[in-house]
Order: structure tokens, then sequence, then C-alpha cells
């Protein structure tokens, strides 16, 4: 039986050599191959390609690459934890606001470490109106206007909130601090009354918003602010 599998397997080897004698930069081009193969034993005094050298050199790269990606993954951890400390800060100070927009604005930005902190709404028929009592409605001052749909358009379908490194519609949301962002943060305020709402965080520096493990952080935010606006 050893035989019999010994020649099927002969003319299948004679192929492979082949196709590498005709494609000497085969191996080259594929380093991640290294880790399937047997190394070879080393031959000294002849030039012969070293195999084991490139098998070597492969498993490093795989090695930097997995250090790599731990190195960023503790980096995002420990500013995810960071910004859920601030965000706790925040809805401290949300806790006994009496001016909500107010305390969002001039408050929050220090807290968070951002360089601004917008409350934008969607308007509904007539002017926009985030609260009322009885039969007259009062205009909540310290929240500007968003053209309709667009809450829905910046968040994305499903989503309560998004960090972006690549940032638009910043003079709407961000206004005069527009040229200072780099990164923002969108996050929705689920107002009881249905008005489409939005919090966007604006910073100069990405490492205040972190892109990963941030979003349910961010998510929160949005609920605890909602909370005080139907105060």
């Amino acid at each position: 039986m050893k035989n019999a599998a010994a020649k099927i397997l002969d003319p299948v080897a004679e192929e492979v050599a082949a196709f590498l004698v005709a494609n000497p930069d085969f191996l080259a081009h594929r380093p991640e191959l290294y880790r399937a193969l047997t190394p070879p034993r080393r031959v000294h005094g002849e030039n012969l390609a070293d195999h084991m050298a490139a098998m070597v050199a492969a498993e490093r790269a795989r090695l930097r690459a997995l250090e790599a990606e731990m190195q960023a993954a503790l980096v995002d951890g420990r500013a995810g934890a960071g910004l859920a400390l601030r965000v706790r800060l925040a809805v401290l100070a949300l806790m006994r606001a009496r001016d909500v927009p107010d305390t969002v604005g001039q408050e929050w930005p220090p807290l968070l470490r951002v360089d601004t902190c917008s409350l934008l709404a969607e308007p509904r028929p007539g002017p926009v109106y985030l609260h009322s009592r009885g039969d007259t409605a009062l205009p909540r001052q310290g929240v500007r206007r968003l053209p309709e749909g667009a809450v829905a358009r910046l968040l994305g379908p499903g989503r309560d909130a998004r960090v972006r490194t690549e940032v638009t519609d910043a003079e709407l949301l961000h206004a005069e601090a527009s040229a200072l962002v780099v990164r923002d943060a969108l996050v929705r305020v689920p107002l009881w009354c249905g008005t489409p709402c939005l919090l966007a965080l604006g910073a100069r520096e990405g490492a205040a918003l972190p892109t990963r493990q941030s979003v349910q952080t961010l998510a929160f935010l949005g609920r605890a602010l909602a909370a005080a606006l139907a105060r």
C-alpha cells in the first residue's frame, strides 16, 4: 500500500517541484505558507535558499502583528474606561442642572474633555419645542435646528451612537467650532415627544472620543439627557 501511495504522490511532487522551479519567487510572495511547511535541515557549504530562515521571519512578522493588535486593544480599553468615567461626571452635572441645554453646552465640554457639545433637533410642525406645559408650548433655548431627516441620515439605521473619524456636516453640527473638530460623536437623544434630537460632541484630539468600546457609554449619555429634558 505504501508503494502504491508513493507512485500516486510522485507525479504530484514532480509537478510541484516543476512549478517552483518555474516560479522561484512563489514562496517569497506568500510567506504565510512557511507556517504550514516542515523546516528542512540546514545545508552548509552550498548556495541554497535557507527556508528555515524564511519560516522564522514569517513567524516573527506574525507575532509582531499580534502584539500590535493586542497593544491597540489595551489602548482602546483604557480610552473607553476613561470615557465612561467622564460620562458619569457629565450625568451628575445633569442631575443638578436647572437649564439642561446650557449645562450641555457650557459644563459638559470640560467634563467630557471635548471641545464642543451641541444639542440639535429637527423641526416638528411649527417651532421646535422640547417641552410643553398644559396648552402652552415652551421653546428650549440652546437647541439648534437640524433639517428634516438629518438624525436618521447622520446616525444610520439602528444606531443610537457613533464615533466618526471623518467628520461631515461639521458647520451644521459644531457651528463656530467646526474648524477645530477632527473627530466627533453623534448620539441619539430619544425624547418622549418623538422629536428627532441629536447630541453632537466634537474634539480636536482623537483620544477624547475612542472609536471602540464607547458606543454603549455614549448611548447611555443620550438616554440620560432625554430624561433630563423631560423634567
